[in-house]
C-alpha cells in the first residue's frame, strides 16, 4: 500500500496549493483594496512571507497529527486521510467558486472528522474530544484546539480591530491638538501617506502569520499519514531513495524538515497563483477601506493568528481577517458594514465543518461500497 501513502501525500500537497490560492485573499485583500500595492506586488509579497512563516514553527502541525482523531483509525485505513483531503478540497473549491471566504482550516478538520467517523462505522470515539493535561495550552482535542478557538478567534479579531482603530484615531487626535508640525502630520493627506507605507509592513505581517498557521496544517496531515503507515508496517521495506519517508521515533510532535520545507514551498506557489474572487469580497464588499483601516485590520488579524499558532491552535485565517475588517468598519461607522455580505460569510463559517465532514463521509462510504476502503 506504499502507492496509497504516496497518493495521500500528493493529495495533501494539492490541498496545500489550493489553500495557498484560496487564502491568498486573506493576506492581500486589504492592501489591494486600499491601492497601496498592485495585485501582482501584493501576491508576490504574500507568497514570500507565507514561505517565511511556514518555516518558523510546527505546533499547529503537531495538533493536526496527534490531537484531532485517534490514530488507531488512521492505522486501520490510510484512505481516511485521502477522503478527508478530498472532502476539504471539494468544499474549498465550492466556496472559492462562489467567492465565499470560508475556512480552509475548518474544511480540513471537518474532512478529517467525517472520514474518521465513516471508517469507524460512525463511532464517535474515533474523534478526540478533549484531553486535559494540566496546562491548558497543551490540552488536546476538538474542544480545546478547534471549537474554543473557532469562537474566540473571530471575537478577538473583531475586538482587536475595533481597539486598534480607536487607538490610532486617538493618536491622530492627540497630534492634531498638539499643534505645530504634529498638527500638520495629523491631516488626512499625511495620514494616508504614512499608512500607505505602514500597510506594506502589516500586509507582510499578515502573510507571515498566514504561513505560520495555515501551512502547518498540511504538515500535520503528512506526518499523520506517515506515522499511521509506519505503525501498519507499510514503510518496512522502503527502497533506499524513499528512506526519508520514515517518520522516526517520537510522539508525532516532531515534524520532519523535508515535510516543513515541501509544504512551505507548495503554499507559496499556491499563493502566487492568486484568488481574486475572494479578494473582491473581502477587500471591497464588506466595507470601504483606506490605508489606516487596512493597517489596523491586518495587524489585528495577524496578531490573533500568531498567538494561536504559538499554542498549536489551527484557527482560521479567514475568520480572523474577516472579523478584523468588520471591527475596523464598525469603529469607522457601525452602519457602514454591509450586513448582507457579513451574513453570507457567517453562514459559510457555520456550514464549513459539517459540510466538509459530510463530503468526506460520503466519499469514504462510496469507496467502501466499491471495496476500495
Amino acid at each position: 500500500m506504499l502507492t496509497l501513502v504516496l497518493v495521500v501525500i500528493l493529495a495533501a500537497l494539492v490541498f496545500e496549493f489550493i489553500n495557498g490560492f484560496h487564502d491568498t485573499a486573506n493576506s492581500i485583500a486589504t492592501v489591494v483594496a486600499t491601492k497601496v500595492l498592485s495585485p501582482g506586488q501584493a501576491v508576490s509579497l504574500a507568497a514570500i512571507m507565507n514561505l517565511v512563516g511556514a518555516l518558523t514553527g510546527t505546533a499547529v502541525a503537531a495538533t493536526i497529527a496527534t490531537g484531532i482523531i485517534n490514530t488507531d483509525v488512521v492505522e486501520a485505513s490510510s484512505q481516511v486521510i485521502l477522503c478527508a483531503l478530498l472532502g476539504g478540497i471539494g468544499w474549498n473549491l465550492i466556496t472559492w467558486w462562489f467567492g465565499l471566504p470560508s475556512s480552509s482550516s475548518h474544511a480540513l478538520i471537518g474532512g478529517l472528522c467525517g472520514a474518521a467517523l465513516a471508517a469507524s462505522h460512525n463511532n464517535w470515539d474515533a474523534l478526540i474530544w478533549s484531553e486535559t493535561v494540566g496546562n491548558w495550552a497543551k490540552n488536546k482535542g476538538l474542544l480545546w484546539k478547534v471549537f474554543l478557538p473557532m469562537v474566540t478567534s473571530p471575537l478577538a479579531g473583531f475586538l482587536l480591530g475595533v481597539l486598534v482603530m480607536m487607538g490610532l484615531w486617538g493618536i491622530i487626535a492627540a497630534m492634531a491638538r498638539a499643534g505645530g508640525i504634529l498638527r500638520r502630520l495629523a491631516r488626512p493627506r499625511w495620514v494616508n501617506a504614512f499608512f500607505g507605507k505602514a500597510q506594506i509592513l502589516s500586509a507582510a505581517y499578515m502573510g507571515y502569520a498566514h504561513g505560520h498557521n495555515d501551512a502547518q496544517k498540511t504538515m500535520g496531515i503528512i506526518a499523520l499519514t506517515l506515522f499511521g503507515a509506519e505503525a501498519a508496517g507499510t514503510l518496512d521495506e522502503l527502497p533506499g531513495w524513499l528512506a526519508f519517508l520514515h517518520p522516526g521515533e517520537g510522539d508525532g510532535t516532531q515534524i520532519a524538515m523535508w515535510i516543513v520545507l515541501t509544504c512551505a514551498i507548495v503554499m507559496a506557489l499556491g499563493t502566487a497563483s492568486g484568488g481574486w474572487r475572494i479578494i473582491k469580497t473581502l477587500g471591497h464588499k464588506m466595507v470601504k477601506l483606506h490605508p489606516i483601516h487596512g493597517f489596523a485590520a491586518e495587524t489585528s488579524s495577524a496578531t490573533v493568528l500568531t498567538l494561536a499558532a504559538h499554542f498549536g491552535m489551527p484557527v482560521s485565517t479567514t475568520h480572523s481577517i474577516s472579523t478584523a475588517i468588520m471591527g475596523v468598519g464598525f469603529a469607522k461607522n457601525p452602519r457602514a458594514l454591509k450586513l448582507g455580505v457579513v451574513e453570507r460569510i457567517v453562514w459559510a463559517w457555520i456550514l464549513t465543518i459539517p459540510a466538509a465532514a459530510g463530503v468526506a463521509w460520503l466519499i469514504f462510504k462510496g469507496l467502501a461500497s466499491l471495496g476500495w476502503a
